[in-house]
């Protein structure tokens, strides 16, 4: 992958802590009903790709629609960090909200913009 790096990132109060490998050639900017209301912008990683290094007992899961998707929020600050879930081929995926990653400015990013509303 052309310019992957490694990234460090968390919640708001610092209870969940991430590091991850990706290039973020990929952020969406999805219209859908959840990332409409909470602004999320996804980058998605393969699970090898993402380790959570705190927090784990800090999290809860949401779920909502098809309950595909398993979103991540920290227990404290209510910050979702990231999600669980399967591409449509059944591959295993983690889906990064790009907004968790420390010093990231999101201006800078492109943005892919996905038709969630209508799926």
């Amino acid at each position: 992958m052309p310019n992957t790096r490694i990234f460090t990132g968390g919640c708001h109060c610092g209870m969940v802590r991430f590091e991850c490998t990706t290039d973020l050639a990929m952020v969406t900017a999805c219209n859908c009903s959840i990332c409409t209301k909470k602004g999320l912008h996804f980058a998605f990683l393969p699970p090898a790709s993402f380790q959570l290094r705190a927090g784990a007992d800090s999290l809860r899961e949401y779920l909502f629609n098809k309950h595909a998707i398993r979103h991540q929020l920290c227990t404290d600050c209510g910050v979702e960090v990231f999600a669980r879930g399967k591409k449509p081929d059944g591959t295993e995926v983690v889906a990064l909200n790009v907004s968790c990653i420390d010093g990231i400015e999101l201006a800078k990013l492109a943005m892919t913009p996905i038709d969630g509303r209508n799926r």
